[in-house]
């Protein structure tokens, strides 16, 4: 017995091991998504370090230089009232990201719990809840938004919990519907005639198998949140200046781009490098995760 104990261990590792270099390998031959992985990193790097990487104070303003174009001192010319663009869109690439991972975050956590809940509890609390999620399915998600914020006022906080609550119904029900269809599986079955509890049979079987589809869910709502938030920040209902956004210089770009074009394109880039990086690392993980889709086994 102590022998099969020792051995077991070092199973599980070398399986675990495997199973990470066929991973590494098929993400390697998937081009788009080994692009979307670089693009990621390089937005997520550049957020990290944007105190390091400006050169200017982004919310100083100078007189002098008032729309300028690209110079040696200005790498992207300035804004209206004199700030460097450069600086502006290096540090407002964090504000996007934050509200993603937050947003994200939180409403995957409670969409987790709710989708467990519901797929695996009584029928009348399953109900229950997908009344919960199809009433806030049934609002579009811009005029939701809008009328939360205008309820609630702009700001960071707002959007956040707007993007949270909107998003987590999806979520909940991707749980449900897994959940519904690993209770009546056999190894569950046999769990449960061997006096598994529901905690232990949901934290051990269910969660691990739910898991992959919600993180590939989840890596491909980035982009739409990124636009969300952008979107939001251009209509004045973001955060409030002088924070750097995309989405505000972006508003900003538009207002004056009669005199200067380089706040939309400055502005303008980083979303759709973000959009794209995030997209392609999406598709590539539902490839290699979905067996369906995967190409080689």
């Amino acid at each position: 017995m102590a022998i099969v104990e020792s051995i077991l261990p070092e199973t599980n590792d070398a399986m675990a091991a495997e199973s990470s270099r066929t991973f590494l390998r098929q993400f390697r031959k998937n081009r788009l998504g080994m692009l979307g992985a670089v693009l990621v990193i390089f937005i997520a790097a550049t957020a990290i370090f944007a105190p390091l990487m400006i050169t200017h104070d982004p919310i100083r303003i100078m007189v002098g230089p008032r729309l300028a174009g690209p110079s040696l001192d200005f790498l992207l010319g300035t804004d209206q009232l004199g700030r460097d663009t450069f600086s502006r869109v290096i540090m407002g690439g964090r504000i996007p990201l934050l509200v993603a991972f937050a947003s994200l975050g939180s409403s995957l956590a409670v969409g987790l719990v709710l989708g467990l809940i519901a797929g695996f509890g009584p029928r009348w609390l399953d109900n229950l809840l997908l009344l919960f999620f199809d009433t806030i399915r049934s609002f579009p998600s811009i005029i939701f938004a809008l009328a939360m914020i205008a309820l609630l006022g702009p700001s960071l906080a707002s959007v956040i919990l707007v993007i949270s609550i909107t998003s987590m119904p999806i979520y909940a029900r991707v749980v449900r519907t897994q959940t519904e269809a690993l209770r009546s599986s056999e190894y569950i079955a046999a769990e449960r005639s061997m006096g598994a509890g529901t905690t232990r049979i949901l934290a051990v079987h269910v969660l691990p198998n739910v898991l992959g589809p919600l993180l590939i869910l989840v890596s491909m709502d980035v982009p739409a949140v990124i636009a969300v938030e952008a979107g939001l920040s251009f209509l004045g209902m973001g955060v409030r200046p002088p924070t750097p956004d995309w989405g505000a210089i972006l508003n900003d770009g538009y207002s004056y781009i009669n005199q200067t074009p380089w706040l939309v394109i400055a502005s303008g880039i980083p979303i759709v490098l973000a959009t794209l990086g995030f997209t392609f690392l999406g598709e590539a993980l539902r490839d290699i995760f979905d067996p369906k889709l995967r190409k080689d086994l």
